[in-house]
């Protein structure tokens, strides 16, 4: 093995690097959308301890969980950076690592450097490839705590796979304190790997019980996402799950023909390991009485077995279909990284590819946002429609992460909230329905909202409403005051 500072090292290392940059041009960079909507801000009240004085529980809720938002807020505080700078070096960095222990793990599992190279390739290529049904991304287009748990975990089963056991279990540490349920699945992986290599080894295994015969109520189900529900899923998503294991048992098998005894290892347990949190999903969402663990979301195992699969199927196209032929190489990687590219651009159609900073925006929707940030008390109470960022054109940017102000409830990312934590459920509820019909309020509505939540501000899509006092607006939005 190459000494780390050795000139084949770094050179390996920096063709990694070139790697990472391709790919964070070909998916692109959104730093205040999708559920940037829910961890941002706890970055942001860490910073800012005055933002936020009112519906704080709908994010602090997941901050209270991990250590992320201490980490991006210590590391702004530490080199005096903005915020801005510090999300783009964290989401950089995730694409990094996670290519680089791609690439550790890969050199595991195959000899040829063909093999290993195509298998990293394969995963810079496809980083915003969806997960069946489970809402994921390999990584997304914007910095979260998925991002970081993401290499920590590929890093966890190399070192495994290298039976580096304390380096794995740190790896597992760190995950665990980023994103504790991704860490499970980690963790559950590399002990499978483990016992499976001695399986005189006896496995403990236990459930949260106190969860498992808890009612939900009408209000938690009525925010819990469609796809916390295996039988909500469509076929295809259903064979996102099934057909892995036919592929990595026709893996194996060629793995122990080419006496590859890693990989081969990595495909057994690949296998059981899907067929396992298969078996669990089923279990967890059918039955009624089960469905408060539905929130466990135990397919979301699919996360590190797509990325597993998929280096080695990188491996094997690398080894013996490109081989050595550029061609080949162009052929494969050309067309494919347009096509995601492509993608991307459509479906943030109305914003940049790369949306270099949450200040600096050229989304209609997201201008409005920031202006709400620079020209409103941080006492503000906003009310938006509660589909916000379902709107054509919003691109789900997100108000909170942008505008930094505190909102009513919506019904998208904080109904995430409230699927993993029941106990906001009712609160969600009602201000959900405080606001349903938002698009025939009239002015006496607003005005309840004023009376019942102190809401004084709302963002709305124009034309907008007679008799509101709107400082600001686009052509496609417009921030009033409720004076």
């Amino acid at each position: 093995m190459d000494h780390p500072w050795s000139s084949s090292a770094l050179r390996d290392r920096f063709a990694v690097l070139l790697l990472s940059v391709g790919a964070f041009l070909i998916h692109g960079y959104h730093p205040g959308v999708e559920d940037a909507e829910i961890y941002l801000p706890g970055v942001e009240k860490i910073l800012h301890p005055e933002l936020f004085p009112f519906n704080s529980e709908f994010f602090s809720a997941h901050a209270h969980l991990t250590l992320f938002p201490n980490l991006v807020a210590g590391s702004v505080r530490i080199t005096h950076l903005p915020l801005d700078v510090i999300l783009l070096a964290f989401e950089f960095g995730s694409i990094f690592l996670l290519l680089f222990a791609c690439w550790q793990l890969s050199g595991q599992l195959f000899r040829s450097p063909q093999a290993r190279w195509c298998g990293v390739a394969l995963i810079a290529s496809l980083l915003t490839l969806p997960i069946a049904g489970t809402a994921l991304y390999i990584l997304d287009q914007y910095t979260n705590p998925r991002n970081l748990a993401a290499f920590a975990a590929v890093f966890a089963v190399g070192y495994t796979v290298k039976r580096k056991y304390v380096a794995a279990s740190l790896w597992i540490i760190f995950g665990g304190a980023i994103h504790p349920l991704m860490a499970v699945f980690a963790l559950s992986f590399c002990v499978l790997l483990v016992w499976m290599r001695n399986p005189r080894l006896e496995l403990v295994a236990w459930l949260p019980l106190g969860i498992l015969f808890s009612r939900s109520s009408v209000a938690y189900h009525e925010a819990a996402p469609p796809y916390f529900y295996i039988l909500n899923w469509q076929w295809y998503e259903w064979l996102g799950i099934i057909a892995p294991v036919a592929i990595l048992w026709w893996f194996g098998r060629i793995a122990r023909s080419k006496k590859l005894w890693s990989l081969n290892l990595v495909c057994r347990a690949l296998i059981v390991y899907d067929l396992v949190y298969f078996a669990g999903a089923l279990v967890f969402t059918i039955p009624a009485r089960f469905a408060s663990l539905a929130r466990l979301q135990p397919l979301r195992s699919l996360h590190l077995l797509y990325i597993v699969l998929f280096l080695i199927c990188g491996g094997f196209l690398g080894e013996h279909v490109l081989k050595n032929r550029l061609w080949r190489w162009a052929a494969l990687f050309a067309p494919l990284s347009v096509g995601m590219f492509m993608a991307q651009r459509a479906l943030f159609s109305s914003s940049p590819h790369i949306e270099w900073s949450l200040t600096s925006q050229k989304n209609d929707w997201a201008n409005a946002f920031v202006w709400a940030r620079n020209n409103t008390p941080f006492d503000a109470m906003f009310a938006l429609d509660p589909l916000l960022m379902r709107i054509p054109g919003e691109d789900t940017h997100g108000f909170r992460a942008i505008a930094e102000r505190s909102m009513l409830a919506d019904a998208t990312k904080d109904a995430g909230a409230v699927s993993m934590f029941p106990d906001l459920a009712d609160e969600w509820r009602r201000q959900v329905q405080a606001t349903k019909g938002w698009k025939r309020f009239q002015l006496q509505d607003f005005e309840r909202l004023r009376a019942e939540y102190g809401v004084n501000w709302i963002v709305l899509q124009q034309p907008g409403i007679a008799g509101l006092s709107c400082p600001y607006k686009n052509k496609a939005v417009l921030v009033c005051r409720l004076d």
